[in-house]
């Protein structure tokens, strides 16, 4: 969808069909999480800044205005949580999983020791991040860690985001119902994009 001067974000259109991640993320899943949840982010957002000094900005300068600015606690997490989920669409790719390309297989080693580990570091997270929130691979300067962000919150500045899971209900309840653990392997197992994190290397 194309942004306009009332609505100036636009939900992003999925990368893929809706039922391109099955079995892993039925298109019921994917059609409520894109169609609704983030459909919901961003017209909450245009209506929030409609009229205001943030209608001008982009998504990214959005977030950086408002972190931590109580005053603008909504449109910051509007606006960050329309970003995460347009990241966290990236993240995902059918027949995903798999090995790592060269290209970002030296940093996982040297962080992780394997490739293996960094997968089930990744895993430990996102299964015990506790409520909502959301668990990414991150560059944090010659390095890679897994860190997690409770609701909308973004990686720190500093860190580069490398690719993102979400662990919000919204992204399994209706596939898995409390079975997070479940979810978050079959995404790791088939879908995660490790090129994706590669091409976001610093």
């Amino acid at each position: 969808m194309t942004p306009n001067p009332v609505f100036p974000h636009a939900l992003p259109h999925l990368p893929y069909a809706e039922n391109a991640l099955e079995p892993a993320i039925s298109a019921r899943t994917l059609s409520h999480h894109h169609g609704k949840h983030h459909q919901g982010y961003v017209d909450a957002l245009n209506k929030l800044i409609a009229g205001t000094g943030f209608a001008d900005m982009s998504l990214k300068e959005v977030i950086t205005a408002t972190a931590g600015q109580s005053t603008h606690a909504k449109v910051f997490n509007n606006a960050a949580q329309a970003w995460n989920h347009d990241f966290y669409w990236r993240s995902l790719k059918p027949g995903g999983g798999g090995v790592p390309p060269l290209a970002i297989r030296p940093l996982i080693d040297a962080s992780f020791g394997s490739v293996e580990a960094c997968t089930a570091a990744l895993a430990t997270a996102a299964t015990e991040r506790f409520g909502s929130g959301w668990v990414w691979l991150v560059q944090d300067g010659g390095a890679l860690a897994v860190m997690h962000s409770a609701n909308a919150d973004v990686p720190a500045q500093g860190r580069r985001p490398l690719l993102v899971i979400d662990v919000w209900e919204h992204a399994y309840y209706l596939d898995y119902q409390e079975k997070r653990a479940v979810h978050v392997q079959a995404v790791l197992d088939k879908l995660i994009h490790w090129g994706f994190a590669a091409d976001n290397l610093g």
